[in-house]
C-alpha cells in the first residue's frame, strides 16, 4: 500500500484552494490529460485552471506517470470517484479501453465533458475537441503548395492506434491526391516521438541512394523536431518542414526559419471550453453538444500570438465559439 500511495502522489497534481473560498466549500473539478510533458495537454490543464479559476472552483489535475498509461488511468478514475469531484474533464488514454471506467463516471451521476479523443461509449455532457482531419488536410495544402506541386516528400504518421494519427494521416493522403507531381519517398510511423523521428530520417539520410528530399509532413511537431535535428547533424538541406499542433517550440523554429508552418491543434480551446461546459452542466444551464476549434495553420505571418505560453494566454468562451 506504501508503494501505490508514492505512485498516487507522483500521478495526481491539485491546486490550491481558491483565494476566498472558504475550506472544503468550492465545487472540484478533476481534469484528465494522458501525459505530464506533452504541449497539447499542458495546454488543456491550463484553460481548465483559468476557467476555474475565474469561477471559484477547484481543480485537480490527474495525470498517468507515464504517457497513455490505461491501468494508471484507471486507477486515478478510482480515485476521483473516492474523491467525490463534482464534474469532470476527460480525455481517454484510450477511447474504448476506458469505457467501463466513464460508465463508472456516469453511474455516480457525476457530468462528464469528453475533450480531445472522443471516447467510444458511455454518456458525455459534451464534446470538444479538434478536427484532426481538417487540420491535416489544411497544413498538407499549405506545405505542398509552398513546394509547387513538385518534388520528393516524406511523410511521418503517427502511430495507428490513436485517432489523431490516424484522422491527420487521412487528411494527408486525400490532399496528396490534388498533387499527382508530389511523390512520397517514405512513409512511415516515428510514434509521435522526436527521437523516433530523427532516428529514422538520420538512417535514411545516410544511404547514397537517398534522393533530395523536399518536404516533410509531420503528424505532430516532436517528430518534426527530429527531423530539423536530423538534417542539421548530417549537413543536409534542409527542407520544407510542417507539422501540426503549433507548439511553442514549432512557433520558435518557424520564427528561426526551421520550420515552415504547423497547423494548430488547439488545446486551451478543450480545456477552457471542456471547463466551462462542465461548470455551465453542475449549474443546470443549457450547453452544446458539440465544440470543434477553429483550424488554422500557423507560420511567420501570424506566429505572434502564439509566441506567448499557454499559461499565459486568455481563454476562449463558449460565447465566442458558438455561431450567432
Amino acid at each position: 500500500m506504501k508503494r501505490r500511495g508514492i505512485w498516487f502522489a507522483a500521478a495526481i497534481t491539485s491546486l490550491m484552494p481558491l483565494a476566498g473560498a472558504p475550506a472544503g466549500a468550492a465545487e472540484t473539478i478533476g481534469v484528465f490529460t494522458k501525459s505530464a510533458g506533452n504541449p497539447i495537454a499542458r495546454a488543456v490543464r491550463a484553460g481548465a485552471d483559468q476557467v476555474a479559476k475565474a469561477n471559484g472552483m477547484t481543480v485537480f489535475h490527474y495525470i498517468p506517470t507515464s504517457t497513455d498509461n490505461a491501468p494508471q488511468q484507471t486507477f486515478l478514475v478510482e480515485e476521483a470517484l473516492r474523491q467525490k469531484r463534482d464534474a469532470i474533464i476527460f480525455t481517454p488514454v484510450d477511447g474504448k479501453v476506458m469505457v467501463p471506467s466513464v460508465q463508472k463516471i456516469n453511474a455516480a451521476g457525476i457530468p462528464l465533458v469528453n475533450v480531445g479523443d472522443r471516447i467510444a461509449g458511455g454518456t458525455s455532457v459534451a464534446f470538444v475537441g479538434n478536427d484532426d482531419y481538417a487540420i491535416a488536410v489544411d497544413t498538407a495544402r499549405y506545405l505542398f503548395k509552398a513546394m509547387e506541386g513538385k518534388g520528393n516528400l516524406i511523410i511521418l504518421e503517427g502511430p495507428e492506434t490513436i485517432p489523431t494519427a490516424v484522422g491527420r494521416l487521412r487528411g494527408f493522403r486525400d490532399v496528396l491526391k490534388e498533387f499527382p507531381n508530389i511523390k512520397v519517398v517514405l512513409s512511415k510511423n516515428a510514434l509521435y516521438a522526436r527521437p523516433a523521428a530523427k532516428d529514422l530520417l538520420t538512417a535514411m539520410l545516410k544511404v547514397a541512394s537517398t534522393p533530395q528530399i523536399d518536404g516533410v509532413l509531420a503528424s505532430n511537431d516532436a517528430m518534426a523536431f527530429g527531423a530539423v535535428e536530423a538534417f542539421k547533424e548530417l549537413k543536409k538541406k534542409m527542407p520544407l518542414i510542417v507539422s501540426i499542433n503549433a507548439s511553442k517550440e514549432a512557433v520558435d523554429l518557424i520564427k528561426a526559419g526551421d520550420m515552415l508552418a504547423s497547423g494548430d491543434y488547439n488545446g486551451m480551446v478543450e480545456g477552457c471550453i471542456g471547463t466551462e461546459i462542465a461548470i455551465r452542466a453542475l449549474r443546470k444551464e443549457p450547453v452544446p453538444k458539440e465544440v470543434m476549434a477553429k483550424t488554422e495553420v500557423v507560420d511567420k505571418n501570424n506566429l505572434t500570438a502564439y509566441e506567448t505560453p499557454a499559461e499565459r494566454r486568455p481563454c476562449p468562451t463558449l460565447a465566442s465559439m458558438t455561431p450567432k
